[in-house]
């Protein structure tokens, strides 16, 4: 290969395509597999199992480093390609402080071949990688991944700012110092509450990877929609939201695997009192503060404990007027707004609804298999009656209490109490026969207790059940777990459902608002993490018809999707199955998780993923260009990396593709123009993160503190605000028009990979905005001198390189146009070279 790398290979090797590809460059999408088959061979390519390929034997002249260079050059030589020549020191110092730490090497960078040395390159990455910058500068890219925001979006009673965001953001950071092995920091961001972290409790934090969601108007089924979203687009590259009203229309993604999903993530909520992130003081204040906190906390649970048992006495004693009234609402168009109000003593629509539901789910089984239910059989066939028109209702009723005594024997017999509640006095509307149904049953629900008492008090255990089967089917109507009167006690935001009407919620907002206040600002408050909790009982969850959680279609188990696991899967065991789930996802067994990360860390180095479309690795995303590389470096990234994310760094950055040059050349932009096949290293523009801390670090104004609350006022306000950007306040709601400027996406949804957008806008802020005049300021008194020297100290400052003669000749001219070398003659030359395409792309 020539010096300068230009050179193409004439008589390369024959080596033949990987069946994935149509062409050269072209890559053969993969036809949709809607079924997982035994047979690997059979799933898509992301499916398919991880196997470690072999790395090619090619011969590449000397300019391979590693394993990655050998793959990428087999690729290169079937199409006549050679790799870009080395770029100098300079070039790639500064390359390599952009990627890891987001920041400018701010001083002289010789330009002598860093290859030269073998190890001295490796050293170098290896002290980038020791730098605490570099958890902020991955902790971003990450928190993209994780729609990390400061507020909640649009909420109706809860306060708009999440209060302790920033302690996951800075848990992410601190992971990513810290090296934290990849399938542990997968399994803290999932299951922390469910790990011994006694002697870690900052990492409770991590779970702020479900809970900073949005809130949508405190819809539960959006939120968990969303959080199945970032759980398996995010970490695995799969579009399973895509099931939640059908099964995937590309992908083998049946609507049941959504569901389960959905009940694994249902069965746990946000506790009233998150868990402190340090390990509790012994001081007489930590106490005091304690003490007041238990005070409060005790209030609202007492609070709602007695409200559910209200309700829950409420709702089977006025029984037969909920039955009514959701008869009622059949043909109306369904809702789950529980922030419906109605007057005190009213009905509440949440019980309304789930009786609504209970109705529903009867009519639909009646009509598809032809079944009479034991208990509401009769009713469903009053309600048909009072429908009719033909027949009045009490013209009808005797006959249909007539067919309904006969025991058919293709029917289930009716019920025997129900049957003699409705012969002995036949009703005349359907109004009376609600009131008969509410009797009955509150008559069984007495017996019941009666019976459970009468247990204890002769020192007995309590029966579970009636052993007549007539009782047992009236009793379960208001004990099985999904009876429509047995309402969860809930206590979080969810709790509003028990409290319909005004008095009630103002009751219960000012209990809430008192809390959380002392939780957040009461003498003495600690950090607190944004985790969740298992439900005292799992969700059991059923399909939603078409996604409408008023029209429940059949159960399904909680377990991991049919496309990780296969046909012989078993569903969770433990709690809510959220732990075995993020187990699951972080098990080497699993085909995406590996792939999905490593793609994500080969797309800030290079620009693009071996996979374009790094959160969507199914059917209808773009197959990988280097196949066999993506495959090998998962591999290795699990097995002999040890899920490390800084060894992958360091393998990726010794490789000799990773040290191109990024010059443009002809003959090899006219064969792959998109540069799939990595002949050069691509130019990349600086993320607006990086471009903003750059500047302040030109100016010697960047603050190194770490972490803490978010800083409000970073992006809109007139004067310099001096932290890293990744500590900028988010709001989700309002995001910054500078940031929504310069493609930082919205936090409203997981973002794999940002948009890159050129407009004027852009050109227009680095030109006109007050903080960028007062950072060339800044920059410009840093420099002293001659001008000679002072534009030399600007270059080594801003491009690490001395200028050019031209360059130094061209400014000179410029300043002297100015009276006196004024300071503002060389504000506007500070200026001039921050916003240079150099100090805004990496080469």
């Amino acid at each position: 290969m020539a010096s300068d790398g230009v050179q193409e290979l004439q008589g390369g090797q024959d080596i033949s395509m990987p069946s994935h590809f149509r062409s050269t460059l072209a890559l053969l999408l993969i036809a949709p597999c809607c079924a997982i088959g035994g047979d690997p061979a059979d799933r898509p390519w992301s499916l398919r199992p991880v196997v470690r390929p072999p790395i090619p034997v090619v011969n590449t002249h000397g300019w391979a480093r590693n394993p990655i260079d050998a793959f990428v050059w087999q690729r290169l030589a079937a199409v006549r390609l050679a790799p870009s020549a080395a770029a100098n020191h300079r070039t790639l110092v500064r390359r390599a402080w952009f990627d890891l730490l987001g920041l400018p090497p701010g001083h002289l960078l010789p330009d002598d071949d860093i290859l030269a040395g073998p190890g001295r390159w490796a050293a170098q990455v290896d002290r980038l990688l020791a730098n605490p910058h570099y958890g902020e500068r991955w902790g971003r890219h990450w928190l993209d991944v994780a729609r990390y925001a400061d507020t909640k979006g649009y909420v109706f009673f809860e306060d708009r700012v999440f209060p302790w965001a920033w302690t996951y953001r800075d848990y992410v950071i601190t992971a990513f110092n810290n090296d934290l092995p990849y399938n542990r920091f997968v399994v803290e961001q999932l299951a922390a509450d469910q790990l011994d972290l006694d002697d870690q409790p900052q990492s409770r934090a991590a779970m702020g990877f479900l809970t900073l969601s949005p809130r949508f108007m405190n819809n539960l089924h959006d939120q968990i929609d969303d959080q199945i979203d970032v759980v398996t687009r995010g970490l695995m590259g799969l579009t399973v939201t895509c099931a939640r009203c059908h099964d995937h229309k590309y992908d083998p993604i049946p609507q049941a695997d959504y569901y389960s999903l959905y009940g694994v993530l249902r069965s746990s909520s946000e506790p009233m009192v998150p868990p402190e992130l340090q390990r509790p003081s012994k001081s007489e204040a930590h106490r005091k503060f304690r003490a007041e906190l238990d005070k409060r906390s005790q209030a609202i649970r007492a609070f709602i404990i007695k409200t559910h048992t209200d309700m829950l006495a409420a709702s089977r004693k006025r029984a037969g007027e909920y039955l009514l009234q959701a008869q009622r609402t059949l043909a109306q168009p369904p809702t789950d707004n529980f922030m419906l109000l109605v007057e005190a003593g009213g009905l509440n629509p949440t019980v309304v609804l789930r009786w609504r539901v209970f109705l529903e789910r009867l009519v639909t089984r009646t009509a598809v298999e032809e079944f009479r239910d034991p208990v509401w059989g009769p009713w469903l066939a009053m309600a048909d009656l009072d429908e009719a028109e033909q027949t009045s209702f009490p013209e009808g009723i005797s006959q249909l209490l007539k067919r309904l005594s006969r025991n058919d024997a293709d029917q289930s017999p009716i019920n025997t109490r129900i049957l003699a509640a409705l012969n002995s006095k036949p009703p005349q509307s359907l109004d009376e026969a609600s009131i008969r149904y509410g009797r009955i049953l509150n008559d069984i629900e007495a017996e019941w207790q009666s019976t459970r008492k009468a247990a204890t008090d002769a020192e007995k255990p309590p029966p579970s059940r009636f052993q007549d089967p007539t009782r047992e089917q009236l009793r379960l109507v208001f004990h099985a777990p999904d009876a429509p009167a047995n309402v969860p006690r809930l206590f979080g935001w969810g709790a509003l459902a028990l409290l319909p009407d005004r008095p009630a919620q103002a009751v219960y907002k000012k209990l809430r608002k008192e809390l959380e206040q002392w939780l957040i600002k009461g003498k003495g408050a600690p950090p607190r993490a944004m985790t969740l909790a298992e439900n005292d009982t799992p969700y059991r969850p059923r399909i939603f018809e078409r996604g409408n959680p008023n029209r429940l279609g059949e159960p399904v188990p909680r377990q991991l999707p049919g496309a990780l696991s296969g046909p012989g899967r078993t569903p969770f065991r433990t709690g809510s199955g959220r732990l075995e789930l993020a187990r699951a996802i972080a098990s080497p067994d699993n085909p995406l998780t590996a792939r999905v990360i490593v793609n994500r860390v080969w797309l800030h180095h290079f620009g693009e993923g071996l996979v374009r479309t790094t959160s969507d690795f199914g059917t209808r995303g773009t197959p990988p260009t280097h196949p066999e590389l993506l495959d090998f470096l998962a591999h290795w990234f699990v097995h002999d990396a040890g899920w490390s994310i800084k060894a992958l760094h360091r393998l990726i950055m010794t490789s000799a593709t990773y040290c191109q040059r990024s010059d443009h050349r002809p003959r090899a932009f006219s064969t792959d123009p998109e540069n799939l096949l990595l002949w050069r290293m691509p130019r990349r523009r600086l993320a607006f993160e990086a471009m903003r801390d750059a500047q302040l670090m030109f100016a010697d104004s960047l603050d190194n503190r770490f972490g803490g609350p978010a800083v409000t006022g970073m992006f809109t306000a007139g004067g310099v605000t001096t932290r890293r950007s990744i500590y900028g306040h988010i709001d989700r709601m309002n995001p910054p028009a500078l940031l929504r400027t310069f493609d930082v996406p919205s936090p409203q949804a997981s973002c794999g990979r940002r948009d890159e957008t050129t407009v004027s806008p852009q050109a227009l802020h680095m030109m006109n905005h007050g903080t960028l005049h007062e950072l060339s300021r800044r920059l410009a008194i840093r420099t002293s001198g001659s001008p000679a020297q002072r534009i030399r100290l600007l270059f080594e400052i801003v491009y690490s390189r001395h200028p050019s003669p031209e360059e130094s000749a061209a400014i000179l001219k410029f300043l002297k146009g100015f009276d006196g070398e004024k300071p503002a003659a060389w504000t506007a030359v500070a200026h001039t070279l921050l916003m240079s395409n150099e100090a805004q792309f990496i080469d």
